[in-house]
């Protein structure tokens, strides 16, 4: 194709500026260098640059480098506008002013004859010609000439040093350039009409060839697309009449593969996301499911009175393997778990089924109230076909109600944190036993424990310690024991919402990650109890 391509886009376009300014550069120059040059250059900036150099002479530099700081005016700068007035007018000058320069393209004026001390203004001049006489103290080497708000101007530049002579402003002397009309009239009018002529001429040679080789296939092209974006299913070959033969051929072509390839990604994105909507209902179904299944109803025993209880799981982004459980082992004894499965997902959820059943089913079989034996019959279970390597930790307690005695294991859990009597809450930190679910045939250790009237047991998993904020810093133990004591002899129900309430102010919003789980135990005592101690 590119050897059969005569004429690209680019060589017309190129060809078209070539020629136009060929031509307006011919008759530009003969025509116009000669007065520029001479009138210009020599009458109105030089005159600009003696009327420069007497101010520059009369004026005080060092208080000019005072107002560039103070941007105050006092007795002698009013003494200075007078006589910058008096040059102004006697000069015939358009415009005279003192100003510093910013690298933002803008002038700050320290006098000028239409503002105040202070007032910024864009610069229109060349602004590197302006500021490297600012940077480096030297007088501009071109022109300063220019079209601005303010007219037809040129101005002369002059820089303005202080006694240890540092550039503190820049002194401009503004010549109108409205004599220039009158000098050029003539040549103007004439080289108009012959200017008119030839634009009207090569206006409308231009016009027709980019009209037919360029406006209209682009309209065409843009066409497509606006069609296109309405109907982004719909593929069509409309494209393919674009016969150039040059770049905008190569671009319709690009154009048609792009809605093929985009339409082609439409259908798949609708796919994918249809399957992730699908995967997300199923992800809320499992969080359901696996909250249905930790019981909920406070208080879960209303007949029993010797304890308090209650838990909570709020859970993160994604479904978890955070799990609680408290159940009846018999008339006088009940189980208290807490337990967490390491992941995330719809493994650690199913391995959390699995782990709280078993937990509970082993316990309820009858036999010795042991947690350590448990603990073993339930890791070798577990530990059959667990080609995931999946394990949880667990802390798992049985307490006999009648008397406050209970039995503890953990299972490479977090430390549980116990209040006696009316004293503060303190972490019972121990030597931990391997989680469940690591190897087939491990023991277990357990320890026993007393509770008297009125002491609690808070247990919890790394969902609390290990919660962070917006800069990834963590809750940590100490802040977790500060909230439970707070109020230490709270109910269970008020001790988490306490310690929940410390999360949120910590986390400042920030998503968590990991379920936030905890269970508070209260022993009220028996009546068996206190006729014991009596």
């Amino acid at each position: 194709m590119e050897s059969e391509r005569r004429w690209g886009i680019s060589k017309k376009t190129l060809v078209g500026i070539i020629v136009f300014t060929l031509l307006m550069s011919v008759f530009m120059c003969l025509s116009g260098s000669f007065l520029f040059d001479r009138v210009i250059q020599r009458v109105y900036n030089e005159r600009g640059y003696v009327v420069a150099n007497i101010i520059i002479e009369h004026i005080d530099h060092d208080k000019i480098a005072e107002y560039s700081k103070s941007w105050e005016a006092d007795d002698y700068y009013y003494e200075m506008v007078d006589y910058l007035k008096y040059i102004q007018a006697c000069s015939d000058a358009a415009y005279i002013y003192i100003g510093v320069p910013y690298e933002d393209h803008t002038i700050k004026y320290i006098y000028d004859s239409g503002s105040t001390i202070g007032f910024v203004d864009p610069i229109a001049a060349p602004f590197d010609e302006i500021w490297k006489s600012y940077t480096k103290g030297v007088r501009p080497k071109s022109y300063l000439v220019r079209h601005s708000q303010y007219g037809f101007l040129t101005s002369s530049c002059l820089p303005i040093r202080d006694s240890n002579g540092n550039v503190v402003a820049l002194l401009f002397v503004d010549t109108n350039m409205g004599i220039i009309y009158s000098t050029l009239g003539q040549f103007i009018i004439n080289m108009s009409v012959i200017a008119l002529l030839l634009m009207s001429i090569y206006c409308v040679i231009t016009w027709k060839t980019l009209r037919k080789y360029i406006i209209n296939p682009l309209i065409f092209i843009r066409d497509n697309l606006n069609h296109f974006a309405e109907y982004t299913s719909v593929e069509d070959n409309l494209l393919e009449e674009v016969k150039s033969n040059d770049e905008l051929m190569d671009l319709a072509v690009s154009v048609s593969n792009m809605e093929r390839d985009i339409v082609a990604y439409i259908n798949n994105i609708q796919d994918i996301t249809a399957e992730r909507e699908r995967i997300g209902a199923e992800l809320n179904v499992a969080t359901r499911i696996q909250a249905d299944m930790l019981p909920r109803q406070f208080p879960p025993f209303p007949d029993r009175h010797e304890f308090d209880i209650f838990a909570s799981m709020t859970p993160a982004k994604e479904v978890g393997g955070d799990f609680y459980d408290f159940f009846l082992i018999d008339d006088n004894h009940i189980g208290l778990v807490m337990a967490d499965v390491a992941g995330k997902g719809v493994p650690a959820a199913l391995f959390m089924v699995i782990a709280k059943t078993l937990i509970k089913n082993r316990t309820l079989m009858g036999g010795e109230l042991s947690p350590s034996k448990i603990f073993a019959d339930v890791n070798n279970q577990l530990c059959e076909g667990n080609d995931s390597d999946m394990f949880v930790t667990v802390w798992f307690a049985i307490i006999d109600v009648s008397t406050g005695k209970g039995v503890a294991a953990n299972a490479g859990h977090e430390h549980p944190a116990v209040r006696r009597g009316n004293g503060d809450f303190e972490y019972v930190i121990y030597k931990h036993s391997s989680a469940l679910a690591v190897m087939p045939g491990l023991t277990y250790a357990e320890h026993e424990f007393e509770l008297n009237l009125g002491d609690s047991i808070f247990v919890y998993t790394d969902g609390v310690t290990e919660a962070t904020d917006v800069f990834d810093n963590m809750y940590g133990m100490d802040r977790l024991i500060a909230a439970l004591n707070e109020e230490p002899t709270a109910t269970p129900e008020k001790l988490i919402d306490n310690v929940k309430t410390s999360i949120d102010k910590f986390a400042l919003k920030a998503a968590q990650f990991d379920d936030i789980t905890m269970l508070g135990f209260t022993y009220n005592g028996s009546e068996k109890k206190e006729m014991g101690n009596d």
